[in-house]
């Protein structure tokens, strides 16, 4: 029977153990926990399990599967075209309601529309904006454009936030110095301000598209996750396993690749999942300012600054910031109940407590 081992420094006199945890130190690891290992087994239950972050990941999938059949969804007006350029009803500066029929050129219709609505005509289901932007079709690809800058921005500053803040934490004296001024200096700077003073400066140089906002929002988003990272290995570094390494000749970068990073990745697993949905919020932020892509590309916070003409008439045109308002909100609820539950599932104090 392959039981699960008991760190050393938990196997003394003191330790005590409540009947439960016994039971689930000596039971028979299943085949999935010995693939993931037992902590990681136990983070994946707890994800599936805990009821905040099994509504988030409801949420989120909800998300994937309309980026992943968007082109069922809301098809298209051109095959050859880009699919992310909203379609356009006209170029008349009043909203249209939603339910209003398409005057020009319609998409194909999708076989479930007429099944859902009875109808043989597109309409518009959310409605258009200024400029005659069809609403629903910028939210559901939308969904395209939210999920990869939010993972792009997000994979991107955690991994350069682990590249400095174990360099610093690991190697100390002046290099710990270097890095670390240079990452408060980045700190010094308001967030949002200086990403958009970048992405602006960026803006005639890439021109008008995902990549300006993405890149400003990296260059200033990593500096959190080295500082998080620098404290837990500065601590996992003086630990038995550690010195041992050394002492056999291990390699460095083998050392806090293998050994020490993921035994001190789990707070930045946290702060990832809630920082994801506030890389879209910024994402989208900085498309409303219009220093993000290019007029009529599906982007939530795009779509929202076509109100900005219509804001004192908010109560007739109030479809413009509701549903892509909804979606943006909604999105970033759901990663913010997966940060709270894998707060609470890695939280040492609340171990024992869930199984």
């Amino acid at each position: 029977m392959t039981v699960e081992a008991v760190p050393a420094q938990e196997a003394t006199q003191e330790t005590l153990f409540t009947p439960e945890q016994v039971e689930w130190r000596l039971r028979e690891l299943t085949g999935l926990e010995r693939l993931l290992g037992p902590e990681w087994y136990r983070i994946l239950r707890g994800l599936f399990t805990y009821p905040l972050s099994l509504t988030g990941l409801i949420i989120i999938t909800v998300f994937v599967l309309v980026a992943a059949f968007a082109p069922t969804l809301a098809p298209p007006v051109r095959p050859n075209a880009d699919p992310l350029l909203i379609p356009r009803d006209g170029f008349g500066p009043e909203p249209k309601p939603p339910g209003a029929v398409w005057m020009r050129e319609a998409p194909p219709i999708p076989f479930w529309y007429k099944v859902l609505t009875g109808k043989d005509e597109w309409v518009h289901l959310m409605g258009t904006a200024s400029g005659q932007f069809d609403i629903y079709y910028g939210v559901v690809w939308g969904t395209r454009t939210a999920l990869f800058a939010g993972f792009m921005v997000t994979f991107s500053t955690v991994i350069i936030g682990l590249i400095v803040g174990s360099l610093a934490a690991f190697y100390g004296g002046w290099l710990d110095d270097l890095l670390m001024r240079i990452t408060e200096i980045f700190m010094a700077f308001p967030f949002l301000l200086a990403a958009l003073t970048l992405s602006a400066i960026l803006v005639p140089k890439l021109g008008r598209s995902i990549w300006p906002p993405m890149i400003a929002l990296i260059i200033f988003g990593w500096d959190r996750y080295a500082r998080v990272i620098r404290g837990e290995i500065l601590s996992a570094k003086e630990r038995d396993y550690v010195l041992a390494g050394r002492a056999v000749g291990v390699r460095d970068a083998r050392l806090i690749i293998r050994h020490i990073l993921p035994n001190t990745i789990y707070p930045i697993l946290v702060m990832a999942s809630f920082r994801l949905g506030d890389a879209v919020l910024s994402f989208a932020a900085l498309s409303f300012l219009g220093v993000g892509t290019q007029i009529g590309y599906a982007d939530w916070g795009q779509i929202i600054s076509f109100a900005r003409d219509w804001i004192l008439s908010l109560d007739t045109h109030w479809y413009i910031i509701v549903f892509p308002g909804t979606a943006l909100i909604v999105f970033g609820l759901g990663w913010n109940l997966i940060g709270d539950a894998l707060r609470d599932i890695l939280d040492p104090r609340l171990r024992g407590a869930r199984r």
